[in-house]
């Protein structure tokens, strides 16, 4: 599968798609690019990829402005930006369908400057147009297949003598067309085979993963199944969210429900990502998400990867605290098990490596029947194998709301515990949250929930706005005063507030605050908590 992945990359590279930013639209759909300083210019495209995550900005805080629509990365003046559309066509049905539409640069094959990106190239199955304008690849001219196929195929003609190079000018330019092309695949060969020989072992274990549905050895044996089998068992039936590597649907396994999160192909490396922790082992554990297993649909460019979890009714902890508000039993289950699912990735011991989520926040955090948690979403985790190292990770990933000052100020110390602590900072954040909805907090407390640091940045920050919010004007999320009147709220209070400290270094470790939230358990609550965790916990001051 890395040999698919690798020819991938270069077909991309050769045609020249650029990797490109979502953006708000233009104020003018049809404006011509914008100069920029350099002598550069830059273009609005209409954004699709066969699988768009079509989240509503209104209802996600997560989602951007405008989904649909990118900004194509700036080019040097000598170059051009285009917008482009890729169809698929299907010649069984014989209709054609867009599969990829989005930025193209160029310097001389894309000479249609109309406002309308009419198609003029076909090589079955896959169909082709660019144009030149903002947003021009919205408005779509299809004319007949047999048409432009007939214009593709050129006849052949006479070639005047006068206009045929002669030996040399022929040798030079197939001499300079050539040696660019031969050099930049050698390049790629090599850093290919330079990445296998760095990641031979971990991409050998992920491959066996790949062609078999497997469960972690903690979750019983005799689950090996071929590829394509758990597909054909799973049932869709709605979806239930959408986020940056796929949808999660609600299935059915048999009578069973079950949580199927769909990756499409160019979230490949996410899949597998996810796969590598949960097959970590001892990852069996109540305030982990459950592991069911993986598996294949489809091949090509239709192929999509599904990781099986267990369902869970209730949702996210932060759609949950839209709509509802906590007790001081429900809040201290809720941050326990939040507490104790973070210590637990964090430890190593027992044949499991250490784990950085990188991306905690409470959309990440799924409520069980009970109100107790589990965390998920391991898309951009870290494994620390000490053979491996972090020195190929790249620092600023997850969500700008949760990021730390280390991270939005890109001053990260790519160690082990650097990392662990950007997680502390978010796990305040969503402390907070809890605390924010906890009916024994007071008349604030149940009014209305907003996401952390929601009044001073709004819903869509952009991340020089939570630069200058979280590293230059030191904000965090206002505590109201009388939530510290509740005890248990007041120690939340004085534990948030060390793990969002801008010191890195002086934030608390994951297992401080498990221990912390466990010695404010309520009298009411009756659910366990796995107390010899807390034995088997380093004593540190906390």
């Amino acid at each position: 599968m890395m040999e698919q992945k690798f020819v991938l990359h270069f077909v991309l590279l050769v045609l020249g798609i650029q990797t490109t930013t979502l953006a708000a639209p233009p104020s003018d759909d049809n404006l011509p690019p914008r100069p920029k300083e350099g002598g550069v210019t830059t273009r609005y495209c209409e954004f699709y990829n066969g699988s768009t995550t079509n989240c509503d900005p209104a209802k996600d805080a997560n989602c951007p402005p405008n989904p649909l629509q990118e900004e194509c990365a700036p080019v040097e003046a000598d170059k051009s930006v285009h917008c482009f559309v890729l169809w698929l066509y299907d010649n069984i049905t014989n209709t054609a369908y867009p599969k990829v539409k989005g930025c193209f640069v160029d310097t001389v094959s894309c000479k249609d400057r109309s406002a309308n990106c009419r198609l003029h190239y076909a090589k079955l199955p896959l169909v082709h147009c660019c144009c030149e304008g903002d947003l021009c690849n919205r408005n779509l001219t299809f004319p007949s297949l047999d048409s432009v196929m007939a214009q593709t195929e050129v006849p052949p003609q006479r070639i005047p003598a006068s206009a045929v190079p002669d030996t040399d000018d022929t040798q030079a330019v197939i001499a300079y067309t050539l040696t660019p092309l031969f050099i930049l695949f050698a390049v790629l060969v090599a850093c290919y085979l330079l990445y296998r020989k760095r990641k031979g072992s971990s991409f050998a274990e992920l491959a066996n993963g790949e062609a078999s549905l497997s469960r972690p050895p903690s979750a019983g044996a005799g689950m090996e199944n071929e590829t394509g089998t758990l597909v054909g068992q799973v049932t869709l039936c709605e979806v239930r969210a959408r986020g940056r590597f796929g949808a999660v649907w609600r299935a059915k396994l048999g009578q069973r429900d079950v949580a199927v999160k769909v990756f499409p192909l160019q979230d490949k490396q996410s899949w597998l990502a996810e796969q590598e922790v949960f097959r970590l082992p001892r990852m069996d554990h109540p305030d982990i998400l459950h592991y069911i297993g993986v598996d294949k649909q489809g091949d090509n460019l239709q192929a999509e990867y599904w990781l099986i979890t267990a369902y869970h009714e209730k949702g996210s902890l932060c759609d949950y605290l839209k709509a509802h508000t906590l007790t001081w039993s429900e809040a201290w289950r809720v941050a326990a098990c939040v507490a104790r699912g973070l210590s637990h990735l964090h430890e190593e011991g027992g044949g499991k490596p250490a784990v950085a989520h990188r991306d905690f926040k409470s959309k990440n955090v799924l409520l069980k029947a009970d109100l107790s948690a589990c965390i998920a979403d391991f898309g951009l985790a870290l494994i620390f194998v000490p053979a491996r190292g972090c020195g190929d990770a790249h620092g600023q990933v997850g969500t700008r709301r949760y990021m730390a000052p280390e991270v939005l100020d890109g001053a990260i110390n790519f160690t082990k515990d650097a990392f662990l602590r950007i997680d502390m900072y978010a796990c305040a954040l969503v402390l907070w949250e809890i605390a924010s909805r906890c009916s024994e907090g007071g008349a604030e407390s149940t009014s209305q929930y907003r996401l952390p640091l929601e009044e001073e940045v709004g819903s869509h920050p952009s991340l020089e706005e939570m630069q200058e919010a979280v590293v230059q004007r030191k904000l965090r999320p206002h505590i109201q005063p009388q939530w510290r009147n509740h005890p248990g709220l007041g120690v939340l209070c004085d534990t948030m507030e060390e793990c969002w400290d801008h010191d890195a270094e002086a934030r608390l470790s994951a297992s401080c605050v498990l221990e912390r939230v466990a010695a404010q358990r309520p009298a009411s609550d009756s659910a366990p908590l796995l107390i010899h965790e807390l034995a088997r916990a380093p004593r540190t001051p906390c």
